[in-house]
């Protein structure tokens, strides 16, 4: 790939997310590939073979999703002004950095009105039970959401897209959709889904530790390197506990511990010690956490395949 053809996609797309975040009232990919993985799922997990069964509908989304989003902008090269519109909205459509943040501030914006009302807006965006979380257990679960979804919704997306193009970030997005809706250790998907969950596990290996290691860099916490390796890996995920890990060493503070998942109490383990009071103005500090983080490895991307193509 040459440097205008990829830069120009990815400077472009960052800027429509940092402005618009995801668009409610527009069709979005993701929608699609949750209607197709909905479709397979329900025609294909029963009976026996379901691990296979899942691993192939896995392999397939991923491949047919991948496989457009490379042959696409390929035809549309001798077309500038398709070529380029149509990578920027999917480089656009692949991030979610905005909304994440926005999520996180409506959370705290409505914890502040009153506890139902923060756990009802908290219950849109975690796995989790809210009903009986106390203030304190919302804002840490905000944090902790914010800083994993900034590895899988933003520094995922575009690390794929680095390395190979809008088919590597949509490919990513697939397989990130496919562990949100089969991904479970439950009764129906623990063996149809857990294809999907292990590639999940592979694909978000390599940026989970990036995001924390920038996460770190922006806020001048890099003599945290060794507290991150020490909690992350005791994370029941082998991925999300090294981001969240990475904010707890900035904010000083405590993540983890047992949640209610589904009717099902799972004691997951702490993340740093130091168990404090979250104040409000934090979410000020996570939310620049977040544009900082995304703000760099954009311009890193940019700055390697500069280097690449014209050094």
């Amino acid at each position: 790939m040459e440097y205008l053809p990829v830069v120009i996609p990815l400077l472009l797309g960052y800027l429509l997310d940092l402005t618009f975040g995801d668009p409610r009232n527009l069709p979005h990919p993701i929608r699609l590939f949750g209607n197709s993985i909905s479709y397979g799922e329900k025609r294909m997990n029963e009976e026996s073979f379901r691990c296979i069964k899942g691993a192939l509908l896995t392999i397939t989304l991923v491949t047919i999703t991948m496989l457009f989003f490379y042959v696409i902008p390929r035809l549309l090269t001798p077309y500038p002004i398709l070529y380029y519109s149509f990578t920027t909205v999917f480089v656009f459509y692949s991030l979610a950095n905005k909304s994440l943040i926005d999520e996180g501030k409506a959370v705290f914006t409505a914890l502040e009105k009153g506890l139902d009302q923060g756990r009802k807006r908290l219950s849109w965006i975690v796995g989790r039970e809210t009903d009986q979380l106390d203030e304190q257990q919302i804002k840490r679960a905000v944090f902790e959401t914010m800083s994993e979804n900034l590895s899988d919704g933003v520094i995922a997306p575009l690390f794929y897209y680095a390395l190979f193009g809008v088919g590597g970030a949509m490919g990513y997005k697939m397989i990130n959709t496919l562990d949100s809706m089969i991904g479970y250790k439950n009764e129906r998907y623990i063996n149809f889904g857990k294809f999907a969950a292990r590639l999940d596990d592979v694909a978000n290996y390599i940026p989970a530790r990036l995001t924390a290691l920038l996460m770190l860099i922006v806020t001048a916490k890099i003599h945290k390197i060794p507290f991150v390796l020490k909690y992350g890996k005791q994370h029941s995920s082998p991925n999300a506990g090294y981001p969240e890990a990475a904010l707890a060493a900035i904010l000083d503070c405590k993540f983890g511990g047992p949640n209610y998942y589904h009717g099902k109490l799972i004691n997951k383990p702490f993340i740093g010690t130091n168990d404090r009071i979250l104040n409000n103005d934090e979410i000020k500090t996570v939310a620049s956490v977040n544009q900082k983080v995304t703000c760099t490895f954009v311009l890193l991307i940019a700055v390697i395949y500069y280097c690449l193509y014209n050094v």
